[in-house]
């Protein structure tokens, strides 16, 4: 079949890994609350801002009310970049190993992270240079930015 007659559909992540991030989720969630409470209002307000930091991306560009689920083509490298979570995990190491430690950094990378496992336990994970959701395994992927898929539904409240 000729790719551009017939419509391939991704598989979504495998329930397992998707619990997986869940699970991830919810760790890092309490613990960013855990370090709120033990370190004050800093800490909370760093987790929670940078917990919505990640998604301030998709505004970048964007005149009209349908294109919020989508990230304008130029705003996708900034939103892929947030949404890798090997950059708050590497940041977390270096914060713990480093001889200045200030607890709000912490909880901020935190709920960095918490947000990044929050997006792949959803099923959300890094956009194509078009702004769509990238596929897994090479195949175009399908669901949340159809109408009334869960980002479409989303912006659509937004």
């Amino acid at each position: 079949m000729d790719v551009q007659t017939s419509r391939s559909f991704a598989r979504p992540r495998p329930p397992a890994v998707r619990v997986v991030w869940a699970v991830l989720f919810l760790l890092l969630a309490a613990f960013a609350v855990v370090e709120a409470i033990k370190h004050g209002w800093p800490a909370l307000v760093g987790a929670v801002l940078f917990f919505a930091l990640p998604d301030l991306t998709l505004m970048m560009g964007t005149r009209r009310r349908r294109e919020r689920a989508r990230p304008a083509p130029r705003a996708v490298p900034y939103y892929n970049a947030l949404h890798r979570a090997w950059v708050p995990l590497v940041l977390l190491v270096v914060c713990t190993v480093m001889p200045w430690f200030w607890a709000p950094v912490f909880a901020a990378l935190l709920g960095w992270l918490a947000h990044i496992a929050l997006d792949r336990a959803a099923g959300y994970g890094l956009r194509s240079a078009d702004g769509s959701l990238r596929a897994l395994r090479g195949r175009p992927a399908v669901g949340f930015e159809e109408p009334g898929g869960i980002t479409w539904v989303l912006a659509a409240l937004w």
